[in-house]
């Protein structure tokens, strides 16, 4: 479910885990590195592109966009600025489930909305314009984003390209350009949420590369370890890491018990490998090419609203709420699991799978369409 992109029990990352639980399974991450951490941390840098020079691990998502989110916030504490307290984004959007991150949710149609009026209101706009807007429709959205940022704002955080559990919305690369520019303007940070859509989920590598665009904080997890392990990593710019510690603090505040679980790590480090072996790129190109092709027909349908296809992304939105607990039952009829919400009947598949066992899937999608 949106993480194994590898499949389930793959040979090379259970050797991984197998291996790495002989050695050393856990150590405290405070005042100590190991291997795999030192490995791992080479591999996404590089990966990563041009930018990027420190990483800082933790345990999930939600925690990754938590500690994103406290170093913008010490951030500017450090650059003088502890009236920036707030961050922007747009709304349709969810960052995980701890308290940092359910606070730039959508708020009132996400699943968080029951914390509403707990904390202080972050800045909202409304939600971007759908992927294949106008110039124009960018430009006017971007003005608007603009227009709500003032001198409580610590940064813009936002899952680029993909909104995923909000709604599983698609737009433009070229909003992330004026994301950038609007930080750039303001002195505020940008932090990209690339945690579902990162490692080719949406058809590149990572969205922000692919737009030209380096954020000043972006967050991994879900496949980073194939979905394996929990582990996530925030990345940053030396710059950002440089001005946190050398602020007030001395260091980022901020250390969870498994921080750069070695074992974890380990499977990381193989899932990047498989990554590269098993060509990423061909595999969700020919995914994408056979979503379309059995997905698309479906819009035809009176009580189909739209169909969406970006990467080994598959959507298909209904007029009306499904019933979840229904189709479920019709799936596992199927020998198929699905998991809709919403209005939303969706595919995420893994990278591996073969073209019939994917009909197969979108057979039965097809058919709690209809």
């Amino acid at each position: 479910w949106w993480a194994a992109c590898h499949g389930h029990s793959h040979p090379k990352l259970v050797a991984a885990a197998k291996k790495q639980a002989t050695t050393m399974s856990h150590v405290m991450f405070g005042g100590l590195t190991h291997r795999p951490a030192i490995e791992l941390a080479e591999k996404l840098l590089k990966l990563a592109g041009p930018g990027f020079d420190a990483i800082f691990y933790s345990d999930s998502g939600s925690v990754s966009v938590e500690v994103a989110i406290k170093m913008a916030l010490q951030y500017q504490q450090a650059k003088g600025h502890p009236e920036r307290t707030r961050l922007a984004t747009w709304r349709g959007g969810y960052h995980g489930d701890t308290r940092a991150p359910m606070t730039v949710c959508d708020p009132e149609g996400g699943m968080h909305s029951l914390w509403t009026g707990q904390w202080t209101p972050q800045v909202f706009a409304d939600k971007p314009p759908a992927r294949g807007a106008t110039e124009e429709e960018r430009a006017r959205y971007l003005a608007h984003f603009d227009s709500l940022i003032d001198d409580s704002v610590a940064g813009i955080i936002i899952e680029p390209v993909v909104q995923g559990a909000g709604g599983m919305r698609f737009h433009d690369h070229e909003l992330l350009v004026g994301l950038r520019k609007l930080c750039d303007k303001h002195g505020i940070l940008l932090i990209a949420d690339e945690i579902a859509t990162g490692f080719g989920r949406a058809g590149d590598l990572f969205t922000t590369q692919a737009a030209g665009v380096v954020p000043d904080i972006m967050c991994l997890g879900k496949a980073l370890t194939g979905g394996y392990m929990t582990l996530s990593a925030t990345l940053t710019t030396r710059h950002v890491a440089e001005t946190i510690s050398n602020g007030a603090a001395g260091c980022f505040m901020h250390g969870p018990t498994f921080m750069g679980n070695p074992l974890a790590c380990a499977v990381a480090d193989a899932s990047l490998a498989l990554l590269a072996e098993n060509r990423w790129q061909a595999q969700v190109s020919a995914i994408e090419a056979q979503l379309k092709q059995e997905l698309l027909p479906l819009a035809a349908l009176p009580k189909v609203a739209d169909v969406r296809v970006l990467g080994a992304i598959g959507v298909v939105e209904m007029r009306e709420p499904v019933d979840v607990a229904e189709l479920q039952r019709g799936f596992v009829e199927r020998g198929v699991w699905i998991r809709p919400f919403g209005k939303l009947i969706y595919l995420m598949p893994p990278y591996i799978i073969e073209a019939e066992q994917l009909s197969r899937l979108t057979a039965a999608v097809a058919a709690a369409a209809r």
